[in-house]
């Protein structure tokens, strides 16, 4: 499948390789994991007007979840007659966005626009609700959808061919680099599920003899096995910090961020990460997000433990 998949640069905020849509044809038409934001919807149209296509002949869209960096453009690709899938628990927000873009506006506030542009509604009779281990037939083949909390509860990872299209629970990792950075948003953080979300990963990843993995934020990589390690190094030093460090900040938001900013930013140079790469993960999964996830994740699953 990988000589048909291709990864399309959505040049986030005029940033290259920060968010991704992946296309792959098939003999039915064409298929997408991920839309991006409405704000690189224009992108994401030249994209495929490189390759002989419109949005017109996507098919199918695959969503891992309804984030706005992941599925803002979705009902701009349902209004040119795609099928949207997503998690059941998601769907609701693609055909009635309202609630989901007035919690983002109160994080985001005037950024709104610039950041995320417009958010369409899918039409009802435009979306499936996918379970855990639903498949969706795109041509000859079949996308094995996995229900994979721990990044939100409403995530799906995808399996079709020798690809894992891992959305957020698979981390952010930009081209280049090694360091597989956790992302942290609000409201649903659950280290405890993302790590059990790993181990299935793990296993449909052996089962399907799957030698590639897509995250999101961004490309396609062949060490499957050590970036999953990778990343729960990394969930078990964010599972520590909030352990030890979160509760001294857990009232000043401010010290928070600033908190949160200064371990993540030595984590990765620690790593190996150099200063104009940090921008860029910054961009694709920025560290500010990550303090109100982790707070969020201390005050309603450990605090009263601790």
């Amino acid at each position: 499948m990988m000589n048909r998949l291709e990864p399309l640069d959505l040049h986030f905020q005029d940033r290259p390789r920060t968010i991704a849509a992946y296309l792959l044809p098939h003999a039915d038409g064409a298929a997408l994991f991920e839309t991006g934001p409405g704000s690189t919807f224009p992108k994401l149209q030249a994209q495929l007007a490189d390759r002989g296509l419109t949005p017109a002949d996507i098919s199918e869209v695959l969503l891992t979840h309804i984030h706005l960096d992941h599925a803002g453009a979705a009902g701009h690709l349902a209004q040119h007659g795609a099928t949207i899938y997503a998690h059941r628990v998601g769907i609701s927000h693609l055909s009635d966005p309202a609630n989901l873009l007035a919690s983002a506006k109160r994080i985001y506030g005037d950024d709104m626009d610039r950041l995320w542009g417009d958010m369409h509604p899918v039409p009802e009779d435009q979306l499936v609700a996918l379970d855990d281990e639903d498949t969706v037939a795109l041509g000859d083949q079949e996308a094995l959808a996995l229900d994979t909390p721990g990044h939100a509860s409403h995530h799906m990872s995808y399996v079709i061919g020798d690809v894992c299209f891992s959305g957020d629970v698979g981390g952010v990792r930009l081209p280049g680099e090694e360091y597989v950075e956790l992302p942290l948003a609000p409201p649903e953080v659950r280290l405890g599920h993302w790590r059990e979300s790993l181990a299935r990963l793990r296993a449909a990843i052996d089962r399907h003899d799957a030698s590639h993995l897509a995250p999101t934020h961004f490309g396609i990589y062949d060490d499957v096995s050590a970036h999953l390690d990778r990343l729960e190094g990394v969930i078990d030093a964010a599972e520590a910090w909030t352990a030890d460090t979160l509760p001294d900040f857990a009232e000043d938001e401010e010290a928070l961020r600033e908190a949160v900013t200064e371990w993540m930013h030595t984590l990765a140079a620690a790593n190996g990460v150099d200063e104009e790469t940090w921008e860029s993960y910054e961009l694709a999964n920025p560290s500010w997000m990550a303090a109100l996830g982790l707070r969020r994740y201390w005050k309603k699953h450990k605090a009263s433990t601790s």
